[in-house]
């Protein structure tokens, strides 16, 4: 069954990739501005503009690196937060009061602080580390250095930071919690191999990948 499930997950990765794209074709008519989105992101900069910060509730982690994550993922988990297939009381109530075009923005902004100059293989990981990878066939999502993504709406991992990886991850298995869990089909079952251990392995080795994401301070935190 163990060796099956790669299989399992890319047959279910390619009817979630054609589900985002019919998704995405639907919000095409919607173009973000980085200028736009530079001033929109003064309500991000208190928790995601500075380095090191730390979310307090509903967990204590490091808040995740977004700058260099795609505009298309930045705008994908903004409605989940909106529409409350992720559970965390700020980041709903923030992205509750966000239009489209405010998402758009938001996310060129982000996007455009992507670190190009990051390689293409990544670091190799310890046999633990990579059995667990393969066994959740994470590359097939998260592509090559875990910073190409098959479909933009989905995050780039490498170079995240360990300890909210592994809150995500977490996340993924929790059902019936008002601020914590998030709903989504594919990473569910994938999560729900692991246990908590094992996660933090999968975390601990994805946070040493060289990625493209990065905190960028900004003026006021400089």
């Amino acid at each position: 069954m163990i060796q099956l499930l790669p299989t399992i997950v890319r047959t279910l990765v390619a009817a979630a990739t054609f589900s985002a794209m019919t998704m995405a074709a639907h919000a095409q008519g919607v173009t973000g501005d980085v200028q736009a989105g530079q001033k929109k992101a003064e309500m991000c900069i208190g928790c995601h503009g500075i380095q090191g910060y730390q979310n307090s509730f509903p967990e204590i982690h490091k808040v995740p690196k977004i700058s260099g994550q795609s505009d298309k993922y930045i705008v994908s988990a903004l409605n989940a937060y909106k529409k409350g297939d992720r559970k965390h009381p700020s980041m709903r109530g923030i992205a509750g009061s966000l239009t489209e075009q405010d998402m758009a923005d938001l996310g060129a902004f982000y996007a455009s602080h992507a670190d190009t100059t990051a390689p293409e293989a990544p670091r190799a990981a310890n046999a633990k580390a990579a059995a667990l990878i393969e066994k959740g066939a994470c590359v097939s999502c998260h592509g090559a250095n875990f910073s190409k993504p098959i479909d933009p709406s989905y995050p780039k991992i490498g170079g995240q930071h360990a300890d909210y990886l592994f809150f995500a991850l977490k996340a993924y298995t929790v059902e019936g919690n008002n601020v914590i869990g998030r709903s989504n089909g594919i990473m569910a079952g994938i999560a729900k191999q692991y246990t908590p251990a094992e996660m933090r392995e999968i975390a601990k080795y994805l946070a040493t990948v060289d990625g493209e994401l990065k905190v960028v301070s900004q003026p006021r935190f400089k």
